[in-house]
């Protein structure tokens, strides 16, 4: 397989550490609102990779977080905290928003076929981890203390713009918002590590630390979390592009000042769906969601083939009008798969012929577009049905698109669910009316983890089970 490396700039062959091993570590949610389907593109394509490295033989462990404090409403350590500001918008405690953003996330890639990462870790189980690393480096001469916080100090790295290739006079400190200058900071680019009481009084979450009460900054959890699982060295490190600066470059720095050599050889990065207006954004408000493409009539693998059928590095632009046309492709692939029969003496050669060209496909930089198409010139081949479904079989172990599952009968429709429904969605109906949309958002949500769709249509609200 050949991977374009965000470090090297160039596309390289992937070469693991340890041979037939990879170590793979991907950047999670920050666990505060629903996951928008512009984060969930960098979640399908990272869980392609994943299952194609499988799929040509590696063995896999993945670790992924969950930010469940620290991660700042501004990247550059300044704003409040996005857990917090979620709390206070639903009028809940930081670790109910958490817990119930974090099943929603989970009950998100379950629809859009993601693997569950091998471990899944939550920033506030490890901060006895954090305060380790904090301490070493301090140690070492690559930390400070000021105004009772801690900072990394950025000008003891030899080559801190590594991973963007840029220096400090072309970067703001934070690439996603305006910023405000810390003058407890060193130099401009120097990030936090812990915060203490003296940065927010009104901070939920705090722990007794050496420095005083307070909590970790949200760079230093990635390195730990993907040292505790996967030891120094990490052969494959994702996330989306607009995770480079500053919070991959600063794990880049903080692990290698940690442990004092290389860190991750291969750093895989996402780019943005964007919408006319520009790159999806929470900070606007209005945001597309899974449930919401559901609520439209859209089965959420439709999307999945909206993002395979792209490549990862290029941007993508979401139009309903697109979606369309993906959905009514998706459901003619879906339904000439399904007819073939299963009849007929499997033909070897072919077969391994097709996994060959699809390897080769895919395996060119994560290539999901030209192994789609694969998957196309397969279909129209000379030879039987039951080799061609055996085949497209073989592919939906990485593609995962549903496009082999058998169709699923109607259930009888059940008095009592009907009943329980048709009430939520008066409450529904009541709460959007008086404007209170967080209640309506939360009785949407209470049905989708019962298998309840809602759609809302000029008729009225409809709804079905999935």
């Amino acid at each position: 397989m050949v991977l374009y490396n965000t470090l090297t700039k160039k596309i390289e062959e992937f070469i693991p550490y340890e041979e037939g091993k990879v170590r793979m570590y991907t950047c999670g949610p920050t666990v505060y609102h629903y996951a928008h389907i512009g984060n969930l593109r960098s979640y399908i394509m990272e869980d392609v990779l994943e299952k194609f490295l499988r799929y040509v033989g590696y063995d896999v462990t993945r670790v992924m977080n969950i930010t469940d404090v620290g991660h700042l409403s501004s990247d550059a350590d300044t704003g409040e905290d996005k857990m917090l500001k979620g709390a206070k918008r639903e009028h809940k405690t930081v670790m109910e928003i958490a817990q119930f953003y974090t099943d929603a996330f989970f009950s998100d890639c379950e629809k859009l076929r993601i693997k569950r990462p091998d471990v899944v870790e939550p920033a506030t189980h490890c901060i006895s981890e954090f305060i380790h690393m904090i301490e070493v480096l301090l140690e070492k001469g690559y930390a400070y203390r000021a105004g009772d916080n801690v900072y990394f100090d950025t000008s003891k790295v030899k080559d801190y713009y590594v991973l963007t290739g840029h220096n400090e006079e072309e970067l703001m400190v934070g690439v996603r918002d305006d910023v405000e200058e810390d003058a407890n900071k060193r130099n401009k680019s120097d990030f936090v590590l812990w915060f203490t009481k003296s940065k927010f009084e009104n901070q939920e979450l705090k722990w007794e630390s050496p420095w005083g009460l307070g909590y970790p900054g949200w760079h230093i959890e990635c390195s730990c979390i993907a040292a505790k699982y996967l030891g120094e060295h990490l052969d494959l490190h994702c996330g989306g592009v607009d995770n480079i600066f500053p919070h991959h470059t600063n794990e880049i720095a903080q692990s290698e000042a940690y442990f004092g050599h290389p860190w991750c050889k291969y750093w895989f990065h996402v780019q943005h769906l964007n919408e006319k207006g520009g790159k999806m954004s929470k900070s606007k408000g209005d945001f597309l969601t899974v449930s919401l493409l559901q609520e439209k009539g859209y089965d959420p693998l439709v999307y999945r083939m909206f993002c395979l059928q792209s490549h990862y590095r290029k941007p993508l632009e979401f139009s309903y009008d697109v979606l369309d046309n993906v959905a009514a492709a998706y459901q003619k692939l879906k339904t000439r798969i399904q007819n073939l029969q299963r009849e007929g003496e499997l033909d070897a050669e072919k077969q391994e012929l097709y996994r060959q060209r699809f390897i080769e496909a895919v395996g060119n930089d994560l290539n999901t577009s030209s192994g789609l198409t694969v998957l196309y010139d397969m279909l129209k081949a000379d030879m039987n049905d039951a080799t061609k479904r055996a085949i497209a079989e073989d592919f939906e172990k990485v593609l995962s698109l549903g496009l082999t599952e058998a169709k699923e009968t109607a259930e009888p429709q059940d008095e009592e669910l009907t009943a329980y429904v048709e009430e939520k969605i008066a409450e529904r109906a009541a709460a959007k009316k008086a404007k209170d949309f967080a209640k309506a958002d939360a009785i949407r949500a209470e049905l989708l983890e019962k298998g309840i769709v809602l759609k809302d249509t000029r008729e009225g609200t409809q709804w079905q089970k999935v």
